[in-house]
């Protein structure tokens, strides 16, 4: 019964994505009045350390789009290129670049804009440029802990801090796996944008409202990097009551820090801005937190496990191409949260059951989620975000329109990073 509840939910969600949260949380009542899971269960499923990053980096990214800084770099570097191409690389780039710190669709919200000016400054369709931006987001969500949700969970599952994304256990982590990828993703949107030779036509200059919000970013990152280091033995003192959710503490505290400057500086929107921001996607995660936790309490987790252990055996190389290749290939149509929050137990078992380094998997079973969601436009919400912004400005697109980039695009990243990982942790 659990187990049927969870993937109607998740059937309901492909459908009907625009109303995830309500599905997700009706899936958590009737659970609740089944006795699946208990009402004193309901708190602790959730790990509001990652609850606490998510919403602060919302008010952090709203900010930081307000304050005009990446308008200002995107035209900056416009202005200077000496050829398009070189210029509508950069901006994919800028969008794969503020990804690292903020969620995806927040990312293409912030980018999307600036492309659509450079097109039509340049005289050019946007089109393949929207998804060049959305393509590079979605991998680059995966560089760092407070990139994507599904880095937020990984990080959550394993018990991985901020520094962990970027050295872990002493070698090269995700970060530069990822940087690969990216090396590799650039060339193709090279090949894709190769016939734009003529020098770019110049873009009106934006002034920056304000460096506040770029300077609390910088110093969230600074913080929560310092914050990785704190592995003291802190028993007996308050610090160790706070000590699990510094991440989420950090950055929401900063992101609250930001809401007084804003309300100085545009107080007519504040209350809209509050209203716009994604509050949807935040209460997702915590009713995806409570249904995991339910496969949990029904023993799913440890079946499926086991099956999966029995069909990869010993072959490490096996198990870990099969991570990979099974998660590109579902979270090219559904969404990655849920899938992700339900594989991470299961490939911590078939780690342990199959004497498999488990980073090794969770770091294939995070870039296959991610970077999959890249190969159809309804694989990734930054997707469909950046196709209705395309629609809404007169640019209507067919399903293979993307895929024609975003296919190749993740074959070629994903392939590129999988082996970087497979090289450093098998």
């Amino acid at each position: 019964m659990t187990i049927g509840i969870f993937f109607l939910a998740y059937l309901l969600i492909i459908f009907y994505y625009e109303q995830k949260a309500k599905i997700a949380f009706a899936a958590v009542a009737l659970l609740v009045l089944l006795k699946v899971i208990g009402f004193s269960e309901l708190f602790t499923a959730v790990n509001w350390n990652v609850i606490g990053i998510y919403v602060g980096m919302l008010f952090i990214a709203e900010m930081f789009t307000y304050s005009k800084m990446p308008e200002f770099l995107a035209r900056t570097f416009v202005n200077r290129s000496k050829r398009t191409w070189i210029a509508l690389i950069f901006v994919c780039a800028l969008s794969g670049f503020i990804s690292i710190f903020i969620e995806n669709v927040a990312t293409v919200l912030i980018v999307a804009p600036i492309a659509l000016e450079i097109a039509r400054e340049q005289k050019i369709s946007p089109v393949k440029l929207i998804f060049g931006i959305t393509v590079m987001s979605n991998l680059q969500g995966v560089a760092t802990m407070i990139g994507d949700p599904p880095s937020l969970l990984l990080a959550a599952h394993a018990s991985l801090k901020f520094n962990d994304f970027f050295f872990y256990l002493g070698k090269p982590s995700l970060f530069f796996a990822v940087q690969l990828g990216a090396a590799a993703g650039t060339l193709f949107l090279y090949y894709v944008f190769r016939k734009f030779r003529q020098k770019p036509a110049k873009v009106r200059h934006q002034h920056v409202i304000s460096y506040i919000p770029a300077m609390i970013l910088v110093l969230m990152v600074l913080l929560l990097a310092l914050s990785s280091n704190f592995n003291g033995n802190y028993s007996g003192t308050i610090l160790k009551h706070f000590l699990p959710y510094s991440a989420g503490l950090i950055t929401l505290l900063l992101g609250l820090a930001l809401l007084p400057w804003y309300h100085s500086h545009n107080k007519k929107d504040f209350k809209p801005m509050l209203k716009r921001l994604d509050w949807e996607s935040g209460l997702f995660l915590i009713a995806i937190f409570i249904l995991v936790a339910s496969l949990k309490n029904v023993s799913f987790i440890e079946i499926l496990g086991a099956f999966m252990t029995d069909v990869i055996g010993t072959n490490i190389l096996f198990g870990f191409i099969l991570i990979v290749t099974v998660s590109v290939l579902i979270s090219g149509f559904v969404d990655n949260v849920p899938f992700i929050a339900a594989m991470l137990p299961v490939t911590q078992i078939i780690a342990q059951n199959s004497g498999i380094n488990p980073f090794l998997l969770y770091a294939g079973l995070l870039i296959g989620v991610s970077v999959g969601g890249n190969i159809t436009p309804i694989g990734a919400s930054a997707n469909i975000v950046g196709v209705g912004l395309l629609e809404k400005h007169g640019y209507k697109t067919t399903f293979w329109d993307f895929v024609k980039i975003g296919l190749p695009f993740t074959v070629i990243t994903v392939v590129a990073s999988s082996v970087f990982v497979w090289i450093v942790f098998a």
